[in-house]
């Protein structure tokens, strides 16, 4: 199953394990299974402290396997079979319970080691999710660390059945002891903010206490990478708060126009951000959310949703944008149960089912491309009178014989039977016919908003909400600068937000090189 490349570099990361690892299988004689042998056999073929066990014990998801150590009680299984993003997941799992260490704190180790309690977690997967894997993950890890902790990944295409009776329509979808945990992306330190309800208010604690920068720059994505980095350079006081490093791009399935990476990944490109940064003196702040921005003298404080309050000199807003909605009835209701806003991670679930796409861009082509090779159909629903994706793009939709374009086409509500979507209705706005499409998914394609409504009555505004700046980035508060999605800026690409992250850094450190001069002469002139 692994290629002889694969397998030449895997042996060099394995040559990292320090204990035995013991893979036990749950198999039978059916396709799944076989295919599942073939791929444990070929790991355990690369490292001398690999055994494999075949055992199944009732009540025990076939195909499936479970990693553990002699010695150490870790309850971490994979139930399907972890290749596609998961294969990752399946590498680092490997390596810590064979007693690689892991990057996290030392606070954070000895967090998640005192959790109180039994934690069996169950995450569902689709291989094609880029989401996944952050929660599949941070699991395993809490797993190699807490006996409390057990974890199982469940990739959802090996276990159809159970998905449709569990009604899952959008992963990943996490369970707790057999109740509802979360959806979506999340990583260790959002895990164990819900796990233990005190880490907001103690994080909030130390934050409070951090010295004003001279730099502080809101948002992690590749504007607020670019600001970070270049002010750090500058060798001054820099530091970094952020929902999630990566924003965006964390979404983001194909970057092939990043100037010199001819293709990578979202997740992966987000990923060399982050290690980027961390290259230099930054102070990042992780999975903190800007509430409120405040002049206060010399400072400008950026109070956070947690409740701390964040100082600095200047300040570079690099919030991005988020997946604008179609506000309509329904929306709301039956997001995750059959409206969802990422093709490539709920695309699978959607198997042999009709779909639409709402949205005739670039990003709505491409997804209607992408879930045309899984669907059974797909029916693309454009506002306007033509679609506005690149033509490349719109050749191969033409080619696609499962696929339907509705121009001129309003959605106006989405339609379910309490539980998941069942259709959704719209408007042809060439007559104001109102019609209805019998589907079982919404993908919402239609742009973005930008990240700006904690800014509303603090700086100057577009009227689509974004920061004005100038061409040096400068807003209408002095001090503070802004780059990327979030701002006037004309063209959403990420090779623009990096380029307009470091010309905001550039300009946060002309202004605090400028400023000692101006209050020099304004004393003088005082005098």
């Amino acid at each position: 199953m692994l290629d002889n490349d694969i397998k030449s570099q895997l042996q060099g990361h394995f040559a990292n394990i320090t204990r035995p690892v013991e893979i036990i299988a749950a198999l039978d004689d059916g396709e799944k299974s076989q295919e599942l042998r073939e791929l444990l056999n070929d790991i355990t073929s690369l490292s001398p402290r690999f055994k494999l066990v075949e055992h199944a014990e009732p009540g025990i998801r076939t195909p499936s396997f479970a990693l553990t150590t002699p010695g150490q009680d870790i309850h971490l299984r994979f139930s399907g079979i972890p290749m596609g993003h998961e294969f990752t997941s399946l590498i680092l799992a490997l390596l810590q319970v064979g007693g690689h260490p892991s990057k996290l704190s030392p606070e954070t180790i000895e967090q998640i080691r005192s959790l109180d309690g039994e934690y069996k977690f169950e995450t569902y997967v689709s291989l094609s999710c880029q989401n996944c894997p952050d929660v599949v993950q941070a699991l395993n890890l809490m797993a190699t660390i807490n006996p409390r902790i057990g974890v199982e990944m469940i990739e959802g295409g090996t276990f159809e059945q159970e998905v449709a009776e569990k009604q899952i329509l959008s992963v990943p979808a996490i369970f707790l002891n057999g109740e509802e945990f979360g959806q979506g992306r999340m990583g260790v330190e959002e895990i164990l903010a819900k796990l233990d309800t005190g880490t907001d208010a103690r994080e909030a604690e130390k934050l409070d206490a951090r010295a004003p920068y001279d730099v502080l720059v809101v948002g992690g994505g590749p504007a607020g990478a670019a600001a970070a980095i270049y002010a750090a350079r500058k060798g001054i006081r820099t530091g970094v708060v952020a929902e999630r490093f990566g924003g965006q791009v964390l979404d983001t399935m194909e970057i092939a126009n990043f100037i010199s990476v001819t293709h990578t990944e979202g997740p992966q490109f987000a990923v060399a951000l982050e290690e980027h940064v961390k290259d230099y003196e930054v102070d990042i702040m992780n999975r903190q959310r800007a509430d409120k921005l405040v002049a206060n003298g010399d400072l400008v404080e950026v109070k956070l949703a947690n409740g701390a309050t964040l100082k600095s000199k200047t300040i570079v807003l690099a919030t991005g944008a988020r997946w604008r909605n179609m506000n309509v009835p329904g929306e709301t209701e039956y997001r995750t149960k059959g409206v969802t806003y990422c093709p490539h991670c709920d695309g699978p679930l959607f198997k042999g089912k009709r779909v639409a796409v709402i949205g005739g861009g670039n990003s709505g082509i491409e997804a209607a491309i992408d879930l045309a090779g899984v669907v059974a159909h797909v029916t693309v629903l454009e506002f306007d009178s033509k679609l506005r994706a690149d033509e490349v793009l719109q050749r191969k939709l033409r080619s696609l014989a499962n696929v339907d374009v509705i121009l001129s086409a309003q959605t106006t509500e989405v339609l379910g039977d309490g539980s998941k979507v069942t259709g959704l209705k719209f408007t042809d706005r060439t007559n104001g016919e109102s019609r209805e499409l019998e589907l079982a998914g919404v993908f919402v394609q239609i742009g973005l908003l930008p990240n700006t409504d904690f800014l509303k009555g603090t700086l100057a505004l577009s009227p689509r909400g974004e920061v004005e700046i100038d061409a040096h980035g400068r807003t209408s508060m002095p001090g503070v600068f802004a780059a990327g999605d979030a701002t006037t800026t004309p063209f959403k690409q990420i090779v623009i937000a990096a380029g307009e992250g470091a010309k905001a850094a550039l300009s946060a450190f002309d202004y605090l090189i400028r400023a000692p001069i101006a209050d020099a002469s304004a004393e003088k002139i005082a005098a």
